[in-house]
């Protein structure tokens, strides 16, 4: 779990204030670990959406403090886990700064916080995680939910999905009866991927990197459109 980051901390060792004292260059490597794929086009980009403030040398250069590689954190996880567009991430930690109630990116229900780190989940760590039984997990696992690697591992990444299927499973949905979501999504991604083809052309990190923002968002608005819709369709089923 990704803790809110503070005004004079981060969860980095040694970077509990807000003296800025790291490069750019330093704030990757601080990173990596918990985020692979995070660059420097990343991190600038996140600057110019104005996500984090480093401060200036006489000579130009960004010089990061904790504080902001806990913001920088904050954001990396919550795109990753919780697919939330750069606008509402800016809403949240906006929200931080006035010291109203935040929650935690990568922060869910049924134990979610337990899975810390990114290396692949035995599978009954996962089914404890989400809230399922091994029969469940299994079931999602037949139905193409979530994957399985050769050594029968799963992805965290996959964890939002089986904590969504452990919920309706209370509700007597089946792991089979979400098939129709899948297919669903796969349509949809192939959609999204089409429109960022021609960004993603340019081969370049700053071109990967509005590559992602723009699917973060599109991804956002997809949510948005499908809960719209099925909100709607709810309320004729009550005859509203």
């Amino acid at each position: 779990m990704t803790a809110v980051p503070q005004p004079s901390g981060s969860a980095d060792r040694d970077t509990d204030d807000t003296t800025p004292r790291f490069t750019i260059g330093e704030v990757l490597s601080l990173l990596r670990g918990d985020f692979p794929e995070v660059t420097i086009s990343k991190i600038r980009y996140l600057e110019s959406e104005e996500l984090v403030h480093p401060q200036r040398t006489p000579s130009g250069y960004r010089k990061f403090s904790g504080a902001d590689v806990g913001r920088l954190r904050y954001v990396l996880a919550a795109q990753r886990d919780q697919y939330l567009p750069l606008r509402v991430i800016k809403e949240q930690l906006d929200a931080r700064d006035r010291g109203e109630p935040v929650p935690a990116a990568g922060e869910g229900p049924g134990g979610a916080g337990e899975l810390v780190g990114t290396a692949p989940v035995p599978a009954a760590e996962f089914a404890r995680a989400a809230g399922l039984t091994d029969e469940q997990l299994a079931d999602l696992v037949q139905f193409g939910l979530v994957s399985q690697d050769a050594q029968g591992r799963l992805r965290r990444g996959d964890l939002p999905v089986a904590l969504a299927a452990a919920g309706l499973a209370r509700h007597g949905i089946e792991p089979r009866h979400l098939r129709v979501h899948r297919t669903a999504v796969e349509r949809e991604a192939a959609l999204l991927e089409q429109l960022v083809a021609p960004v993603l052309r340019a081969r370049s990190e700053e071109a990967h990197s509005r590559a992602g923002e723009q699917l973060q968002e599109l991804a956002g608005l997809s949510a948005q459109l499908h809960s719209a819709l099925l909100a709607a369709r709810l309320r004729e089923v009550l005859g509203g």
